[in-house]
């Protein structure tokens, strides 16, 4: 993904609300399940992690592995990813 398509999405992204919360359980299939069907829909998605900085990223990074999606942000606990619509 180019920067300015990136940036365009980070603009995007500034006004939604995080759709998904990853808390105390992790990342449990049923969280994946939902984080897919909610990136069918949008493509575009904020998930709030609850958990230290290491283990976030830890988090992150198999969340985009899992689902094939591409990182556009992440601040503090607070990560955007995105996915294109399947055709």
């Amino acid at each position: 993904m180019d920067l300015v398509r990136k940036k365009q999405l980070k603009t995007q992204a500034h006004s939604l609300k995080p759709v998904n919360t990853i808390g105390q359980a992790g990342l449990t299939e049923s969280v994946l399940k939902e984080i897919e069907i909610t990136l069918d829909t949008h493509e575009l998605i904020k998930i709030k992690i609850r958990a230290e900085k290491q283990q976030r990223k830890q988090l992150c990074q198999q969340i985009i592995a899992d689902t094939h999606s591409e990182l556009i942000q992440e601040i503090g606990q607070i990560i955007v990813i995105y996915r294109k619509k399947p055709i």
